[in-house]
């Protein structure tokens, strides 16, 4: 498993912009191999800002590495030049490979 994640440090006065750019975009993630599951989580507040991250899960790096440079990934992103600019600095990206995991039980 490989987790992609892009922290966003949001403005309070942007914070229901961003959100609705990211509800309202089309994404394209269920189209691509190797998807599992993509979330978009919000933080506390936190002296006038909000910290989000997206995350999305997949079953390899290289299924990960393969959407970024895809066709679905170029029309998912086209929006993100169009408006102004939300966020403060650049998105900070983080990848993660699992070395454990713990479900939960499902019930008898």
């Amino acid at each position: 498993m490989y987790l992609a994640m892009n922290r966003f440090t949001v403005p309070l006065e942007n914070a229901s912009e961003f959100e609705e750019l990211w509800l309202s975009r089309e994404s394209r993630l269920q189209d691509m191999d190797g998807f599992v599951s993509f979330r978009m989580l919000k933080g506390a507040e936190d002296q006038g800002r909000i910290l989000y991250a997206s995350h999305t899960v997949w079953q390899t790096e290289e299924h990960f590495r393969a959407w970024t440079t895809s066709d679905e990934f170029r029309a998912s992103h086209a929006r993100a030049g169009q408006s102004r600019k939300l966020h403060e600095g650049a998105p900070q990206f983080e990848g993660f490979r699992a070395i454990q995991k713990i479900e939960a039980l499902q019930p008898a």
